[in-house]
């Protein structure tokens, strides 16, 4: 892996170690909630493949997407893609305990999962056995037995909509009165563009998989249109491989 931006003299091409790859990533010395995503996309815009990311991915792509992880407080997905991709729980991992404990966070991260009907299979993994208690992020017209059902696997149910819906800021505001100030989305890309949509996204990072599948699979971000395009800036471009790690802040 070597380093494109912001330049330097060090461009020689080497495994990073995980440490390097945290002080690159490093969230904001803040109090205030920082929203990242993180995504991986081919050069002709298809978000995955098969319905999955995993076969335009890499293992250098994974390395930072275990790094995103391990730096921050939760992960939130969307219900789809926890059916999709089959999520797990977040797992600790002892290289960032030293760091994750300085920084005063669980040895793992919460996953948020976003939620409008709760159809969620309450028996799997992500629910009965996380070392943190997943979050199911929903509206106040949720089915009560759904949410009863939730609670009752150990999930712990936030209200972030006076509807059946979902409010972007408010489920950021919800997860930073928990103490979840370090946010990161892994998508999918409904997800992603409401959050795209409702201004709540400070910084995103995209990895550019150098393959084509056209086909007619989803962007990274799919939803309505923000009526003008919301620029970002670039702070930090790796490479490897022929992947691009791009990472771009909110301007």
């Amino acid at each position: 892996m070597r380093r494109l931006f912001p330049v330097t003299d060090q461009t020689d091409d080497r495994e990073w170690t995980l440490d390097e790859l945290a002080e690159v990533y490093a969230y904001p010395d803040s109090a205030e909630p920082w929203l990242r995503a993180n995504m991986v996309s081919t050069l002709d815009g298809a978000a995955q493949h098969d319905g999955k990311s995993q076969p335009i991915s890499s293992a250098a792509d994974m390395r930072i997407f275990g790094t995103l992880r391990a730096l921050a407080d939760v992960v939130v997905v969307g219900a789809q893609t926890v059916r999709q991709e089959g999520y797990r729980p977040a797992r600790a991992r002892a290289d960032f305990a030293p760091r994750r404990e300085a920084a005063g966070q669980a040895p793992a991260p919460a996953i948020a999962v976003v939620s409008a009907g709760l159809d969620l299979d309450f028996s799997l993994p992500l629910f009965t056995s996380p070392l943190v208690p997943t979050v199911l992020l929903t509206g106040a017209a949720a089915a009560p037995d759904r949410i009863a059902a939730a609670e009752k696997a150990g999930a712990r149910v936030l209200f972030a909509g006076d509807g059946a819906g979902v409010e972007p800021a408010r489920a950021v505001r919800a997860l930073a009165e928990l103490g979840y100030r370090r946010l990161l989305t892994e998508g999918g890309p409904r997800l992603l563009g409401q959050l795209v949509a409702a201004g709540v996204l400070d910084e995103i990072c995209l990895t550019v998989s150098p393959m084509l599948t056209a086909g007619d699979a989803q962007r990274i971000a799919d939803g309505p249109a923000v009526e003008v395009p919301r620029k970002f800036a670039l702070v930090s471009l790796l490479e490897e491989e022929g992947f691009l790690f791009t990472r771009y802040g909110r301007v």
